[in-house]
């Protein structure tokens, strides 16, 4: 059977409208039998460590954009119900604008990409970009724009989308294969598009993420003692793996700092047996030193996270720090098909490498001999960063935002179709306006949420340790 040309393929995508319409995905309204949030949160705490467990909270609280961030779980069940065009892709999962970012490639050049796949997993399209959508339109309430300015930046990243699909489709397999945004590019979109401010607040992001090289994290989470380097004691984002920090803070937690370090030990050929031969030729080169306990990010908080110093044969200043990470089921995974993973780890890894275009060279995985979790490895911090979204107005969220829809439309070429979604969107404003009706609406809902959230905390219902 012939392969359908891309002109076929927009058409079956045209077709699709007679059964979803692209205004229905504009419609939002919570189901009759919606799983209260909380008690969805808190379910997804059963497998995380306790004395994390109100810091995350702490953080939720902040704000019904903080909230939002830490609530990927909710947003993914109550999208399971909505419509879609049945067209799918390889998702983030958890697409708000904060999960994009600047990062080195193996050059040492700096690309825009998304940076977060914890929760990657195939499905419908559409529901990356309602997460998106809604993340602009809470960043915008956070940062006090108008009502009006808000519905704008949602219709943005629908818009951003549309145009950005139809460009891959009308490009080679390998023109949207390698189309990458690189910070020149993006800083020149700021200046071109963006006031004063969001200018500054890009070019500050591109100058912390160039400052944050291996030796700026190496002296800022480590210290040389007896002539070694150790990880420094800053309870509790980050324990050594060292009796005499580790027992003071967690007590009997989980294991022994000695037992853990014997598991990051026998896990190393594990780890190094998902990589390629040459980079394990380059791992041979190191040692592991000294490992940490490391509190990751809102959503990712009691979930189990360690750091491991890995000293080179140059001397003290050659050392690598890499991260493991657990892997858990994506939130996506009890509303969509099953995957053909092995692991999780396996998917968050082949997930990105799918999604971006160009990845960290230390990007594997293992599962515990002991426990049988996964984890995920890849460098810390490495030229890495991320916009200050409060700092932005809204002429810089919407630029902002479009960056974001445009990298996410190519994620989704690349792992999707896009003719067959381009004949899906068209080439009218239907699909952008929907989004935007679905986006405030959605962040009207986070915002009940989230004062559900603030009662229970404020009643001690949950308890919740702000400003960690």
């Amino acid at each position: 059977m012939a392969t359908p040309t891309r002109a076929e393929k927009y058409d079956q995508g045209k077709a699709l409208r007679e059964k979803v319409s692209r205004s229905r995905h504009g419609d939002w309204s919570p189901a009759t039998n919606r799983v209260d949030p909380l008690e969805r949160l808190q379910a997804s705490d059963r497998d995380r460590l306790p004395h994390l467990i109100p810091i995350k909270y702490g953080r939720m609280v902040e704000s019904p954009f903080a909230y939002f961030r830490g609530s990927a779980g909710v947003m993914a069940a109550d999208l399971a119900p909505t419509p879609v065009s049945g067209i799918n892709a390889m998702l983030c999962g958890d697409a708000h604008l904060c999960n994009f970012g600047v990062f080195a490639t193996p050059e040492r050049n700096l690309i825009f990409d998304i940076n977060d796949f914890d929760e990657v997993y195939p499905g419908p399209w559409e529901w990356d970009v309602k997460r998106l959508a809604a993340s602009g339109v809470l960043a915008g309430r956070s940062n006090g724009c108008k009502d009006a300015d808000n519905r704008d930046l949602a219709k943005a990243v629908g818009r951003a989308y549309q145009k950005a699909m139809q460009y891959f489709d009308d490009h080679t397999t390998l023109e949207m294969w390698y189309y990458h945004i690189d910070a020149e590019y993006m800083l020149d979109l700021f200046k071109d598009a963006s006031s004063k401010r969001g200018q500054k607040t890009a070019q500050e992001m591109v100058e912390k993420a160039r400052q944050r090289t291996q030796a700026q994290t190496l002296e800022k989470l480590t210290t040389q003692a007896d002539g070694r380097r150790r990880f420094i004691s800053e309870p509790p984002l980050l324990v050594p793996l060292r009796a005499d920090t580790y027992h003071e803070v967690l007590g009997d937690f989980d294991r022994s700092p000695d037992e853990l370090r014997a598991t990051i030990e026998a896990n190393w050929h594990g780890y190094l047996g998902s990589l390629s031969k040459e980079r394990q030729f380059l791992l041979s080169r190191y040692r592991i030193a000294d490992g940490a306990l490391r509190v990751g990010g809102i959503g990712s908080v009691g979930t189990r996270c360690l750091i491991v110093l890995l000293e080179g044969q140059g001397g003290e200043d050659d050392a690598l720090i890499l991260q493991l990470k657990e892997a858990g089921a994506s939130v996506l995974e009890p509303f969509l098909p099953a995957h053909t993973y092995d692991t999780h780890a396996e998917r968050v890894v082949t997930g990105q490498t799918l999604m971006q275009t160009v990845s960290d060279i230390f990007l594997g995985w293992h599962r515990s001999s002991r426990t049988e979790v996964d984890y995920y490895w890849r460098q810390l911090k490495d030229m890495k960063g991320s916009v200050e979204v409060a700092d932005l107005d809204d002429k810089g969220l919407e630029t902002y935002l479009e960056l974001c829809s445009w990298t996410l439309a190519r994620a989704h070429a690349r792992t999707g179709d896009a003719a067959t979604t381009c004949g899906y969107i068209g080439k009218s404003d239907k699909f952008a306006e929907a989004i935007a009706q679905f986006a405030i609406a959605y962040a009207d809902q986070i915002e009940r949420d989230y004062e559900q959230l603030a009662q229970a905390v404020q009643s001690g219902k949950i308890p919740a340790e702000r400003g960690i």
